[in-house]
């Protein structure tokens, strides 16, 4: 992409941001129901901090969900932005795009931008929020970062795949049907409850869930302190996840393009 496309980049990431924001429909699901769920389950589950060699002692279990809540939330803002990359579609908005001198990258680059901004948005304001309630992170100023950078990673991986879809099919309902696979995947992984806790198939399927290496790195950050190795190992999945769903992003992209043109 030339850096003449960078104007567009920012003008379709500003009206991806604006239009997220302007709509409560969107972005309020993304926020309320991870934290509803983290209260819930602090409050229910609380004694499970008291088990020997769950979390270290001095720790408790709102912290040892902060690293759910923010996945979950990011897992929300995602879909619902190639959701809306296929109202694009679907409204004609994207037809015009096309039709227009405007960087055909840039057009996708500027509604992942929008996801990533609101998972960064998504990151910062839940440490902020549980901070006073007891979620600390031990890990410091580094260790709230990389939750942040883990968070821009994971919204660009789901965005990215969920803009595939949304370009592939033009359905906004086809992209909100990738939304139960990916949170089933996230109740069968360490996110919510500690995997020593688990057996038979549940736990083996939850070892070895991607989503629970990810969060496992984010919850050493929080509960043990910073370490290379759990922040190297926490951006790993999202890495992977975000290479996989530009190239099928992009080749879904090129596809539809041969197809009009």
């Amino acid at each position: 992409m030339s850096s003449a496309a960078a104007p567009q980049v920012l003008a379709l990431s500003r009206r991806a941001i604006l239009r997220f924001a302007r709509q409560p429909s969107s972005w309020a699901p993304a926020t309320i129901f991870p934290l509803l769920l983290v209260a819930v389950n602090s409050s229910a589950m609380a004694a499970v901090a008291e088990i020997p060699g769950i979390v270290p002692p001095g720790t408790t279990f709102l912290m040892f969900l902060l690293p759910a809540a923010i996945i979950q939330g990011v897992l929300f803002g995602g879909i619902n932005g190639g959701a809306e990359l296929a109202v694009d579609i679907q409204g004609g908005f994207f037809d015009r795009l096309v039709a227009s001198p405007v960087s055909r990258p840039a057009i996708l680059i500027g509604r992942l931008a929008g996801a990533v901004a609101f998972g960064v948005f998504q990151a910062v304001f839940f440490q902020l929020l549980l901070w006073p309630f007891g979620a600390e992170v031990l890990g410091g100023i580094a260790a709230r970062f990389a939750l942040v950078i883990v968070a821009a990673f994971a919204s660009l991986g789901i965005g990215s795949v969920a803009s595939g879809l949304a370009v592939r099919t033009g359905q906004p309902e086809a992209v909100q049907g990738y939304f139960p696979l990916l949170f089933i995947l996230l109740f069968l992984s360490s996110a919510f409850f500690p995997t020593q806790l688990m057996s038979g198939w549940y736990q083996r399927v939850a070892e070895a869930n991607p989503i629970t290496w990810m969060i496992d790195g984010m919850r050493e950050l929080v509960l043990v302190g910073w370490s290379w190795s759990a922040a190297l190992a926490a951006v790993a999945v999202p890495g992977v996840l975000c290479v996989i769903g530009m190239i099928f992003a992009t080749r879904q992209l090129d596809r539809r393009l041969a197809v009009a043109s």
